[in-house]
C-alpha cells in the first residue's frame, strides 16, 4: 500500500511540474533554414558595381571592352567597406562578374579577367582586397557572379555552363565563407560573344541547370543564403526601387509560367514578389535592391543625384522594416573609392539610425498579458520582449491566437516608431494587430499592420505622447511567439521639397510640412542659410539643375535636386498626328504617351517612333528618355535610335544604343550625344520594345 501510494504520489508530482511548466510551441508552418536565419541576422548590406562599365559610362557593358582601360589609381576597399559599415550595413556583396563578362579576380575560365588590366601589373585580386577588408572591419562577404557572360563566344552552350560553375567554384573555394550567393535575373540577349555581335537567345530556367549549379553553392558554402529572382533562398521582391509590399509574407511558393503570372522573360509577377503567399509552401523572404545613386554603376553626371539620408531611412522603413532584407548598390568612382557625396550620406544615415534605435522606451516598462503559455513566466514571459535575443520570446497557450498585451511605461514617451518581432525559428504565425494608446482614458488605436515576421516597424505619421499602451493580435494562425516589442522615436526632422517644371519653364517648390522658408540654387552648389529664398514660381528657361532644402529655425531639411533639360514651350509633336502625344513634352515624368508604329518608318522593324518640332535650331548635346513608372511592362523600349533634322526631311543618326535594365531600374535614362549637333526636329525611334506593340514614353528632354 505504501509503495502504491508513493507511486501514485511521485506520478501527480511529476504531471504538476510537466504541466507547470510551457513547452515550446510547435513551428507552424515553413520555418527558415540555418543559412537564412543569418540572413535575417544581417538585415541590410551593399552591392558593390566595379568593372569596366564604370570607365565606359553605362550600366550594361556588351563584353567588348578592352581590359586595359580598368585601371583605377586609388583602389581601396577598406573605404568603400568602412562606409557601409559606416552607415549601419552588415554585409557586402561584391560583382565579381557583371553581364560584361570581366572577372575582378584571376580566374582560370576566361582571358577578360582583372590580370589582364595594368592595375598592379595585371597581379592584383579585387575580391581578395574586398576580403581583407571585411575581415578586418567585421562585416560579412557575399559574391555575385553574373550567369549571363556578354563577352564569352560560348554563351548558349553547355560549354559555357561548364565554365560558368568553374567560376563558382573558385569564388567559393578561395575566399572563405560567405554569407550570400547573388544570381541576377538578366539573361540572354545581345552581346559581342567573341566577335559574334549577335543576339543570343536562352531559356533561363533550365540552360543554366539551376540545380546542379546551386548544389555547388550547397557544398562549398553551405552557410551562404542563395538569392535568385524566385529563391531557392530569398527572392526578389519585383522592383528596384527599395520597398517591398504593406503586407510582405516571408513565405512564398514558385510556380511555373502562368498567364499574366509570370511573363515569358520570367520575370514574376510584381505584386506576388512584393507581397509574398501568406500559404506559401516555402520559407523565400524577400530581398529590396535599390543602387545609391539612379543607376547601379558610378556616372558623373549624377554625382549630385545620391539618395539622401531621410530617403534611405524610408527605404529602411520599407524593406527591413517589413521582414525583408535592404540591399543598398554602392558604385565606387574611377579612382576606386566612393565618391565623397556617397561616403556623406552613408555616414549620416548611420547616425540617424543610432539615434532612432538607440533607446528603446519600452526598456523598464511592465507588461501584463491576457495569457503566457502554461503561465511560466520564466520560459515563455514577456520578460523576453526586450532583452537582446531575438529568439527569446513570449508565447501564449495553443489556442490562444488573439492574446492581448498592455505596457505601463511608468510615464509619458514621445514616440513615432512602433518595433515587433516573431521568434521566425516558430514560422510566421501572425497574420494581423492592432496597437491603441490610453489617453484620455480611453483607449485610441493609433496603428495597425499585417505580416510581421522578422520585423515589422510601424512608423507612424506623427509622433503620439502616452504613458500606455496595448497590442492586440486580431488574427494568427497558431498561438503567437513574440520576441520583440519596442517603441522609438526618430529625430525630428524637416522633409525635403518637391521640384516640378511646367511646360513654360516655371519652377514650382512645396514641401509636405510647414517651414519657415524654402531656400534653392541653380548653380550646382548646394543651398544653405542664407541662399535664395523661394517666394514662387521661378523662371528656368535654360537646361541646368535646381537645389533646394527647407528650413525651420536653426533646423535645416532634406535636399531635394531635380535636373531639367531645354525648355519645351516652343515644342511640337510633328509626327504621329494622330492622338494627343502632349504627355511626350509636358515635363511631367508621370504622364505618359503611347505612341504607334509608324508606316515607312526609318526602321522599318521598329514598333515606334515620334518626331518633335523644337520650335528653332538647337544646339543638342544630350537627349533624355523618361520611361512609364508604373510596374507594367507593356510598352517598355529597351533600345533606340534618336535622329537630328534641320527640316524634317534629311535626318543624321547622333545616337543608336540599349536602355539597360529599364525594366527594373525606371530611371531617366540620359544619352550624351558623342559630340554637339544643330538642328531643328528631332526623332526618337523605339527599336525594340520588352512586351507589346505601342512604345510608351513618359517624357523626352533634351539638352
Amino acid at each position: 500500500m505504501v509503495k502504491k501510494f508513493l507511486t501514485l504520489l511521485l506520478g501527480f508530482s511529476f504531471s504538476f511540474v510537466e504541466s507547470s511548466y510551457a513547452q515550446e510551441p510547435k513551428p507552424w508552418g515553413p520555418v527558415p533554414s540555418s543559412a537564412q536565419l543569418q540572413w535575417h541576422e544581417t538585415g541590410m548590406y551593399c552591392l558593390i558595381h566595379f568593372g569596366p562599365d564604370t570607365y565606359t559610362d553605362k550600366e550594361w557593358g556588351y563584353g567588348d571592352e578592352d581590359p586595359a582601360i580598368f585601371n583605377p589609381q586609388n583602389f581601396d576597399a577598406l573605404q568603400i567597406v568602412g562606409a557601409a559599415k559606416a552607415g549601419g550595413f552588415n554585409g557586402v556583396v561584391v560583382v565579381a562578374k557583371h553581364h560584361d563578362g570581366f572577372c575582378l579576380w584571376p580566374t582560370k575560365t576566361t582571358e577578360h579577367n582583372i590580370s589582364k588590366s595594368p592595375w598592379k601589373n595585371g597581379k592584383g585580386d579585387m575580391i581578395m582586397e574586398f576580403k581583407k577588408a571585411c575581415d578586418q572591419l567585421g562585416l560579412k562577404l557575399g559574391l555575385y557572379c553574373s550567369p549571363w557572360d556578354r563577352n564569352s563566344p560560348l554563351y548558349g552552350t553547355q560549354a559555357y555552363v561548364d565554365i560558368y560553375r568553374e567560376q563558382l567554384r573558385e569564388l567559393y573555394t578561395n575566399y572563405g565563407p560567405v554569407f550570400m550567393s547573388w544570381h541576377d535575373g538578366a539573361n540572354g540577349g545581345d552581346g559581342y560573344y567573341g566577335g559574334a555581335r549577335e543576339k543570343r537567345t536562352i531559356d533561363r530556367t533550365t540552360y543554366y541547370g539551376w540545380d546542379t549549379t546551386w548544389k555547388i553553392v550547397r557544398d562549398l558554402q553551405p552557410m551562404a543564403a542563395i538569392f535568385g529572382d524566385v529563391g531557392p533562398d530569398v527572392r526578389w521582391v519585383g522592383n528596384e526601387e527599395g520597398h517591398a509590399g504593406e503586407t510582405c509574407w516571408q513565405t512564398y511558393t514558385p510556380h511555373a509560367p502562368e498567364e499574366d503570372a509570370i511573363p515569358a522573360n520570367g520575370f514574376v509577377k510584381y505584386w506576388e514578389a512584393t507581397t509574398g503567399h501568406r500559404d506559401g509552401k516555402y520559407w523565400m523572404p524577400a530581398e529590396c535592391d535599390v543602387p545609391l545613386r539612379p543607376g547601379w554603376f558610378y556616372h558623373a553626371a549624377d554625382d549630385a543625384k545620391v539618395k539622401s539620408p531621410y530617403v534611405l531611412l524610408d527605404l529602411y522603413f520599407k524593406s527591413v522594416g517589413r521582414g525583408a532584407g535592404l540591399d543598398l548598390g554602392l558604385s565606387p568612382d574611377r579612382r576606386g573609392i566612393l565618391h565623397e557625396n556617397d561616403v556623406n550620406v552613408l555616414k549620416e544615415f548611420g547616425n540617424i539610425l543610432k539615434e532612432t534605435f538607440s533607446t528603446n522606451l519600452l526598456k523598464d516598462a511592465k507588461f501584463e498579458a491576457s495569457n503566457v503559455r502554461g503561465n511560466n513566466h520564466k520560459l515563455s514571459g514577456t520578460s523576453f520582449l526586450t532583452d537582446t535575443d531575438p529568439y527569446s520570446y513570449w508565447a501564449t497557450d495553443d489556442g490562444v491566437k488573439t492574446p492581448e498585451l498592455t505596457v505601463d511605461l511608468g510615464k509619458n514617451a514621445t514616440f513615432n516608431i512602433i518595433k515587433i518581432r516573431e521568434n521566425i525559428k516558430l514560422g510566421q504565425r501572425i497574420d494581423s494587430f492592432t496597437v491603441y494608446a490610453l489617453k484620455d482614458k480611453r483607449w485610441e488605436q493609433i496603428a495597425g499592420a499585417t505580416s510581421i515576421g522578422s520585423m515589422r516597424l510601424i512608423r507612424l505619421p506623427q509622433y503620439h505622447t502616452a504613458r500606455k499602451i496595448r497590442i492586440r493580435i486580431d488574427r494568427s494562425a497558431a498561438s503567437v511567439a513574440i520576441s520583440e516589442l519596442g517603441l522609438y522615436a526618430e529625430p525630428v526632422h524637416l522633409t525635403a521639397p518637391e521640384i516640378v517644371r511646367d511646360k513654360q519653364g516655371f519652377v514650382r517648390l512645396t514641401t509636405a510640412t510647414p517651414v519657415s522658408g524654402i531656400r534653392y540654387t541653380t548653380d550646382g552648389t548646394e543651398p544653405t542659410a542664407i541662399s535664395t529664398v523661394y517666394t514662387g514660381p521661378f523662371l528656368l528657361k535654360s537646361n541646368g539643375v535646381v537645389k533646394a532644402k527647407a528650413f525651420k529655425d536653426r533646423l535645416a531639411g532634406g535636399l531635394s535636386v531635380k535636373e531639367f533639360g531645354l525648355v519645351k514651350a516652343s515644342w511640337k509633336v510633328v509626327s504621329p498626328v494622330k492622338g494627343d502625344l502632349s504627355a511626350l513634352i509636358d515635363d511631367n515624368e508621370f504622364t505618359v504617351a503611347e505612341v504607334a508604329r509608324k508606316e515607312g518608318a526609318i526602321a522599318p522593324s521598329s514598333p515606334a517612333e515620334v518626331i518633335i518640332d523644337l520650335g528653332d535650331v538647337t544646339k543638342i548635346r544630350s537627349f533624355t528618355f523618361f520611361p512609364p513608372q508604373s510596374t507594367s511592362r507593356s510598352g517598355l523600349v529597351d533600345q533606340y535610335a534618336f535622329y537630328v533634322s534641320d527640316d524634317n526631311r534629311s535626318w543624321r543618326l547622333a545616337a543608336k544604343g540599349e536602355f539597360s535594365n529599364i525594366a527594373a531600374n525606371r530611371i531617366g535614362q540620359k544619352i550624351k550625344l558623342n559630340e554637339p549637333v544643330n538642328g531643328r526636329f528631332i526623332k526618337f525611334v523605339a527599336l525594340n520594345l520588352i512586351e507589346g506593340n505601342k512604345a510608351s514614353v513618359a517624357e523626352l528632354s533634351v539638352n
